[in-house]
């Protein structure tokens, strides 16, 4: 069983080894790629014809793993695909115990820029995992200990300290209108004596004027 989807259909590829080569044409260009791609490791043409030699190769490997060169049936299948008959050596001697282990698929499949000037033709490139060529795909550099990004890192936490401090003074301070001694919108009489004594002062005022 593969570990990838594949098509349940061929694809067309009429005419790959001439004009009017049929099927007989169209496998003989897969099993050239096939030997190429266990040969090289790696694998550049059409888009189409990477994905359609996908799925042979991978099945080859996955019967080489599984099986071991001990059955006939394998060895047939890889007389068959490779070309170069010295390359079923390197199948089972090299491929199979790098992949033996392995959860995913053996090969990997990229779609890499347009032929121009050209025909049009979507390229892509079919290798082995574990190839010693250097990848199709850069990987992504860490530049976290980068100068600049220390120095932007460090500011950033500079403005969040200050944020904080600028939040907790802010809260210190308590709103207008509000006193002292007293919670905040209540205000406390500061002489409590002192309004008693006014406020009998003015009802003797007030008794006075009535009589």
């Amino acid at each position: 069983m593969l570990r990838f989807r594949i098509r349940t259909r061929p694809r067309k590829m009429a005419s790959l080894e001439g004009l009017g080569s049929g099927p007989e044409g169209r496998l003989k260009r897969l099993r050239k790629h096939v030997t190429a791609l266990i040969r090289h490791e790696r694998l550049e043409t059409t888009y189409a014809q990477c994905d359609e030699t996908r799925g042979y190769a991978e099945k080859l490997i996955t019967m080489a793993v599984r099986n071991g060169d001990r059955d006939k049936h394998t060895m047939e299948m890889a007389d068959y695909w490779l070309l170069e008959k010295d390359l079923i050596h390197k199948l089972f001697k090299v491929l199979v115990p790098r992949y033996q282990s392995l959860p995913a698929t053996a090969t990997s499949i990229h779609r890499i820029s347009t032929e121009y000037p050209g025909d049009g033709r979507h390229m892509g490139v079919l290798e082995l995992k574990g190839n010693p060529w250097p990848p199709v795909r850069p990987q992504p550099r860490n530049t976290r200990l980068h100068l600049h990004n220390i120095q932007l890192e460090e500011a950033k936490k500079e403005y969040h300290q200050e944020r904080l401090r600028a939040k907790s003074a802010a809260a210190a301070v308590p709103p207008e209108g509000s006193s002292v001694d007293g919670p905040a919108g209540s205000s406390v009489d500061p002489d409590p004596i002192d309004s008693e004594s006014e406020s009998g002062e003015s009802k003797n005022s007030g008794d006075s004027s009535k009589r």
